[in-house]
């Protein structure tokens, strides 16, 4: 069986919870506490970040190496057969992980200039994947991908940020809406984090001493 090590804050978890999902793959999860890391976690996490994904004897780390190893091995596939499409799916991938970086400093930054820049920043992007989407309900149209995948912890974020701010990155932009409800109803996804993801994100947030945390109401 295999083993997935994790936090579930951490988007980057959700994706390879998300394609163990969709493909029906039986494993077990083992969940750690970041700020105060394990010794048997630190022996064999050489970045001491989640994910790991435990193989029989081997670790394999980073949730983008993680996730194409589920695809190579375990249908159905999650990426697309023509290598053209698959290699786009993979920027578009990477698009959504510096999305993330844009959503982590909108969650951490003390600076009001900073915070808006990232606003800005974020609203840009997801102008551009309006522009992408077609008829859904998923990136690539009636079939779930290792995009989808990437997005839904993104979209997830936006859940706890929507009850206390509008932050206005998906005014007037009906595809991006549409796929994000679809995401979220999608049980993989739903499942990808424990009951008490949003209390615990909401907790973290308030920990910070940051812009967003003074304007949580």
């Amino acid at each position: 069986m295999l083993t997935l090590v994790s936090f579930d804050l951490c988007p980057y978890v959700q994706r390879a919870a998300i394609a163990l999902a969709e493909k029906g793959i039986r494993f077990e999860r083992r969940d750690v506490d970041l700020a105060d890391k394990p010794d048997w976690f630190r022996a064999i996490s050489l970045l001491g970040k989640v994910p790991l994904l435990k193989v029989d004897h081997e670790v394999l780390f980073e949730s983008a190496a993680i996730v194409e190893y589920l695809d190579e091995t375990h249908g159905p596939k999650l990426h697309p057969r023509d290598a053209l499409v698959r290699a786009r799916h993979r920027g578009w991938m990477e698009f959504g992980s510096s999305i993330l970086a844009d959503i982590w400093t909108v969650e951490t930054t003390s600076d009001p200039a900073a915070f808006q820049v990232k606003v800005r920043t974020l609203r840009e992007k997801f102008v551009r994947l309006e522009g992408e989407l077609g008829a859904g309900p998923w990136f690539a149209g009636d079939h779930f991908s290792l995009v989808d995948a990437v997005f839904a912890p993104v979209f997830r974020y936006f859940d706890v940020f929507d009850r206390y701010i509008d932050l206005g990155v998906f005014e007037g932009l009906p595809q991006v809406h549409a796929w994000r409800r679809a995401l979220a109803a999608r049980p993989s996804v739903r499942d990808a984090v424990a009951s008490d993801y949003e209390a615990r994100l909401e907790a973290f947030l308030r920990r910070q001493p940051s812009w967003l945390a003074r304007h949580l109401h």
